[in-house]
């Protein structure tokens, strides 16, 4: 099965940044999620901007993937890379042929799935106010099919299968015409998962595709050998300075026991932080 995975600038750039400069975690959970998933699944192939592409060439980490499309705008296509720091996803996913699967570069699958005619999220979220509010939430003039219904619960998209080019043309349609169409606001986070999760869900329901889970949203924090997902992982290594290096420290050796021969990734990685 051929899977993406999806890098933007555009949301650092607006930040301020001048030059990309990813964490060391987060290059070795790139490199594992991009090596697994070839050993166990298929093909992966890195969408990017113009600047991503440039910057995994010049440390030397490109054959990590099956090959690189620099299908993403470096400015988003006009979408607020702030408010939607995550549309680059939705951008990569509407220029690539299903069926695929979009894969966070945080997320790895540690062995071979079955695929079929039904989408296959990571999990189903629980709706909150305070993360995923009513519709009238958004602003008047946001593009929303009236019809889509407010039960169905979020789709967490950390995995996310398209099963058919029908379903991935309606749903990446819908959600950059959402992004599009949104009113400038502070509020960012219930904007990008509504656009990114909620619609996945919304979109599924209202086309009657089904839908199933690689995890139970009930358990997920319960020991997993099958899958790693970092997320907020990442910020508890940034304070905290001995999980990160135990972390590094696995990391290291997975790398060095199952892809002995991309070695020298684990060499990038400390000359980039100055080991």
């Amino acid at each position: 099965m051929n899977a993406i995975h999806i890098a933007s600038s555009a949301p650092a750039f607006a930040k301020g940044k001048k030059t990309l400069a990813a964490e060391d975690f987060d290059l070795y959970c790139t490199a594992l999620s991009a090596l697994c998933w070839r050993k166990f699944n298929g093909e992966i192939t890195l969408c990017c901007d113009s600047r991503y592409a440039e910057y995994y060439r010049m440390i030397g980490f490109t054959d990590v993937w099956n090959g690189i499309n620099v299908c993403v705008a470096d400015d988003l296509e006009g979408i607020d890379p702030l408010m939607f720091w995550a549309g680059g996803k939705l951008l990569a996913l509407r220029e690539v042929s299903a069926p695929v699967v979009m894969l966070d570069t945080d997320f790895i699958v540690w062995k071979t799935l079955n695929f079929g005619s039904e989408i296959i999220a990571a999990h189903r979220e629980n709706i909150s106010d305070g993360i995923y509010p009513p519709l009238g939430f958004f602003r008047a003039g946001t593009h929303i099919i009236p019809d889509f219904s407010e039960d169905v619960l979020p789709l967490n998209t950390a995995f996310f299968y398209v099963p058919d080019n029908d379903f991935k043309e309606f749903y990446t349609g819908q959600a950059i015409a959402f992004m599009k169409s949104a009113a400038k606001r502070d509020d960012y986070l219930k904007y990008m998962v509504f656009a990114e999760q909620r619609l996945a869900a919304m979109c599924a329901d209202y086309t009657g595709t089904p839908v199933k889970t690689l995890l139970d949203k009930d358990n997920l924090f319960y020991p997993q050998s099958d899958f790693t997902h970092l997320w907020g992982a990442k910020q508890v290594m940034r304070d905290h300075p001995e999980l990160r290096g135990d972390f590094l420290q696995k990391c290291r050796k997975r790398l060095l026991t199952e892809f002995p021969e991309y070695a020298y990734i684990a060499e990038i990685i400390n000359s980039l932080n100055g080991e």
